[in-house]
């Protein structure tokens, strides 16, 4: 195999074209914020709903939330964290609760 100093300007084109192309997609952590008005159990809920964590690790993150302010939820795509964002916020408004569901870039 040549080494990259070997390869013609067109193959090096090309290697950077299919290098570019297998980058991971950016991605985005998915939170929840605390208020003062949402029970504890309707977090649980969302997050085993809506995150399939178990109720043992939606209940450590609903803590979080509580404590902290906010809570991680779960990293992902854009597109599959804004789906998140709106099913939780669309769900919490359905329950008349004030959570609040958001995204982040992941640094």
């Amino acid at each position: 195999m040549r080494g990259r100093k070997d390869l013609t300007v067109q193959e090096q084109e090309t290697v950077a074209e299919v290098e570019a192309e297998q980058k991971q997609p950016k991605q985005y952590r998915v939170v929840l914020l605390n208020d003062d008005y949402t029970p504890m159990d309707f977090v649980v809920e969302i997050l085993q709903r809506f995150f399939a964590k178990t109720r043992a690790d939606a209940t450590q993150i609903m803590v979080q939330v509580h404590m902290r302010g906010k809570g991680v939820c779960g990293v992902f795509t854009r597109e599959i964290a804004e789906m998140k964002v709106e099913q939780v916020n669309e769900y919490s408004r359905r329950y008349q609760h004030p959570l609040l569901c958001q995204m982040e870039p992941e640094l």
